[in-house]
């Protein structure tokens, strides 16, 4: 239950709440390698505010979705209890890449990681994967009925990934618990796919500050957030769900596009803006795209490279998103650090860069790096042909003068 999720899946519940008349929803908030939310929500009811930062930004408001915050890390057997509990009907997870501790090439948990081996030895589990099986085999041993897994994380097909890392844990039990637990999972347990939207950066003590002159009261779990939020999401639940379409969330076929589209515009875009901007000093996303040349190369990366690669979902103008991608990049309020967009890249970069360079390869259209145009050498194990100053051991770059071949 971090940041995002409070500014994200929190707002949308209360929102589909209100439009709707229906408040037998709640959330049960998890922290997972910090008890430091858990202890801010706990002595406010849950109660938290968000703040918005922008253009057309709202007032300060008070999200009292959230019923409950636990610490993952101190209390794994109450967070397993809680998704085995009967009123549990939908499980969401924001809790980034890295979170899932899967081997990104061939799509499947990491049963080396040291920590998904221990849940596997059946202690209390610590990680998330860990959870939510144990909490799934209590729910086939008591019959508490169907469950919904919702992955609100940005992965390429998040839910059908999420899913194969459950089975995976799953069978990886020993026999006598692994088949009857992938079989329930099989007949009551539902991934749907979704894609997620809204920069929040990490709040700071300024954040916090103009809460509280703002609200008049200080609260230490606020978060701040941009004005736009978007929702796609697979209707795929196996246990009902609240009307999120009501607050403005979107119910699609094509959860696929949707995702494609923010990973490889958005956020490889952001991506690529946070390591400009650590390598120029620059402290803050909008630092970095106030940059004409920064500005200039990720217009072009995003029009040129990435566009061209991705299938867009029905009614989706691809150069208008584009556009508006840079005019929220460009929002000085939210003071996103690059140090934080940049963070965690090696299981960032994969995903939102390597399908573009794939379509332009497929479109055999060279991807044009720094004005500089790439030649991979092919080169027999330890012989590194090209070395020297600037030069990486497998590749030689040559300055590309006559224009895209």
């Amino acid at each position: 239950m971090g940041a995002f999720a409070r500014a994200h899946t929190a707002v949308y519940t209360e929102d589909a709440m209100l439009a709707a008349g229906d408040f037998d929803w709640g959330i049960v908030g998890v922290t997972q390698r910090s008890d430091t939310v858990a202890r801010q929500l706990a002595p406010q009811d849950g109660l938290f505010t968000v703040g918005e930062r922008g253009e057309a930004a709202g007032p300060p408001r008070v999200v009292s979705s959230i019923v409950e915050a636990i610490s993952g890390r101190d209390n794994p057997e109450l967070v397993v209890e809680r998704i085995a509990a009967p009123a549990t009907r939908i499980v969401t997870l924001t809790i980034t890449e890295k979170g899932y501790r899967f081997d990104p090439q061939i799509r499947s948990l990491d049963l080396a990681d040291p920590e998904v081996q221990a849940d596997l030895t059946g202690r209390p589990p610590h990680t998330a994967i860990g959870q939510i099986v144990r909490g799934l085999q209590q729910r086939a041993l008591t019959g508490a009925g169907p469950v919904t897994v919702v992955s609100c994380d940005n992965l390429p097909g998040n839910g059908e990934l999420t899913g194969t890392l459950v089975r995976n844990f799953a069978a990886a039990l020993p026999e006598p618990e692994s088949g009857p637990v992938l079989a329930w999972l099989e007949a009551n347990v539902t991934f749907p796919c979704t894609m997620v939207d809204r920069m929040v950066p990490a709040t700071t003590e300024g954040d916090l500050a103009a809460v509280e002159r703002e609200l008049g009261l200080r609260d230490e779990a606020a978060v701040v957030a941009e004005p736009f939020r978007q929702w796609v999401i697979e209707d795929n639940f196996a246990a009902g769900r609240p009307r999120w379409e009501d607050a403005g969330a979107v119910f699609s076929s094509d959860v696929g596009g949707w995702e494609a589209t923010k990973l490889r515009l958005l956020n490889a875009g952001h991506s690529m803006l946070a390591y400009l901007g650590i390598a120029a000093g620059k402290e803050t996303i909008s630092d970095a795209v106030a940059v004409d040349s920064f500005r200039t190369a990720c217009r072009r990366m995003l029009l040129e490279e990435a566009l061209p690669s991705i299938t867009l979902p029905a009614g989706l103008d691809g150069e208008q998103y584009c556009e508006e991608v840079l005019r929220r990049f460009a929002n000085p309020a939210l003071g996103h650090t690059t140090a934080k967009v940049g963070s965690d890249g090696s299981q960032k970069i994969g995903l939102r860069l390597l399908p573009t360079i794939r379509g332009n390869v497929r479109r055999r259209r060279r991807a044009n790096v720094g004005g500089a145009r790439h030649r991979c050498v092919d080169a027999p194990r330890g012989h590194h042909p090209g070395n020297g100053p600037g030069r990486s051991p497998r590749c030689r770059a040559e300055r590309n003068t006559s224009g895209w071949p």
